[in-house]
């Protein structure tokens, strides 16, 4: 490359927009309250099991984030797809906490209100199996099961410590998983809905944020 001056490293940087080092995902999901009944809910989907990630799990509707898309419009667009209802059934209120995992991937979440009678229409099978109601005051008055799972690194076979001055060994940094569990039982079909991982994560949050 040569000799590069400051003009020109000022030139190439100018107007650079920051991002992650290495390769990262982003989803944004809808936290969506649906009044029924003169009583908020909280809806979820049961993911189809034709699906290769996650199948069969609960979880909020939403997605991959494309190029050019904000949180909002993805978790909107998102929403309108896996259910298949109108944009005009789907009101963004707020941008709430998004969670930046150890696997590499950022998920963020809105608050959303979706028409109590857009629930109705039958879901893209492809995606969701079915979708149910909670009452959000049991998520109020109930606290979740917490589990904290250790996350370690797998060093990479062959890695040179000798050559970084550790040849004893290295103590690399560790993380945790935090993994809440609500178990709701469900009225309709007497079974129960294990809500657990991120979408549990989420939705604690946003209950301890309305508290």
């Amino acid at each position: 490359m040569g000799q590069i001056g400051i003009d020109e490293i000022v030139s190439k940087v100018r107007g650079h927009v920051p991002r992650p080092i290495g390769r990262y995902g982003y989803s944004s999901v809808l936290i969506p309250l649906v009044e029924k009944d003169g009583e908020l809910h909280l809806l979820y989907e049961v993911r189809s099991d034709e699906l290769r990630k996650q199948p069969g799990e609960i979880a909020f509707p939403g997605g991959r984030m494309e190029a050019g898309e904000t949180p909002e419009q993805t978790a909107v667009r998102e929403t309108c797809e896996e259910l298949l209802m109108p944009e005009s059934a789907v009101r963004c209120i707020a941008q709430l906490d998004y969670i930046i995992s150890y696997s590499n991937f950022t998920m963020y979440s809105c608050l959303g209100e979706i028409d109590a009678g857009a629930i109705d229409v039958e879901p893209n099978r492809g995606e969701v199996k079915e979708t149910f109601l909670v009452p959000l005051s049991f998520f109020i008055e109930n606290e979740p099961e917490v589990y904290v799972n250790r996350v370690a690194p797998i060093i990479s076979e062959g890695f040179p410590l000798e050559k970084i001055h550790f040849k004893d060994g290295y103590t690399w940094r560790k993380g945790k998983a935090t993994v809440p569990i609500y178990t709701w039982r469900d009225p309709v079909f007497g079974t129960d809905r294990v809500i657990w991982g991120l979408t549990a994560r989420l939705t604690h949050s946003f209950v301890e944020l309305i508290r």
